[in-house]
């Protein structure tokens, strides 16, 4: 079994693994960790399943969605930026209207939908604006899952990909 990564919480509440996915996702710092840095932490983060249905190619995309990129991150750094989430609004599975119209092909599998206050920091001043995140966590019993927590198997950012 594949150890735990950093900062990721080893757990069976999905919720709470959710939450956290969904503010690392919003979460960076150009003063400590570079671009390279900031995406291999996130994408430790993303478990690919067996059947290859959450590719790295979608980690990627939906990385990008946050609006953080090579280009942008690197603009940032010569001005100090850094980004923060706080988590504001959470709605998990049955809450979520898509996932009771197209349940979920196996149990353990979950979805939430993370609103959060994100604030982007720069000399140049701030910016704050609220974001969805969807996160989707396997667990068990899902015979894809760790038997002792639940992994990230995917993020939504991009708005046509949002659970609601």
């Amino acid at each position: 079994m594949a150890p735990v990564p950093a900062g990721e919480p080893s757990t069976l509440d999905f919720r709470q693994l959710a939450a956290a996915a969904a503010r690392a996702v919003y979460t960076w710092d150009t003063r400590t960790a570079t671009y390279s840095q900031t995406y291999g932490r996130l994408r430790n983060w993303w478990h690919v399943l067996p059947d290859g249905s959450n590719p790295l190619t979608v980690f990627a995309t939906q990385f990008e969605a946050t609006g953080t990129n090579a280009a942008a991150y690197a603009s940032l750094t010569g001005s100090q930026g850094y980004r923060t989430a706080r988590l504001l609004n959470s709605s998990c599975d049955s809450q979520l209207a898509q996932y009771v119209q197209h349940p979920p092909p196996w149990a353990g599998m979950h979805v939430c939908t993370e609103t959060l206050a994100v604030t982007e920091y720069a000399t140049s001043g701030t910016n704050n604006y609220t974001a969805p995140v969807s996160v989707v966590v396997n667990c068990p019993p899902a015979a894809t899952a760790p038997a002792n927590r639940c992994d990230v198997v995917a993020f939504y950012a991009a708005a046509d990909r949002i659970v609601y």
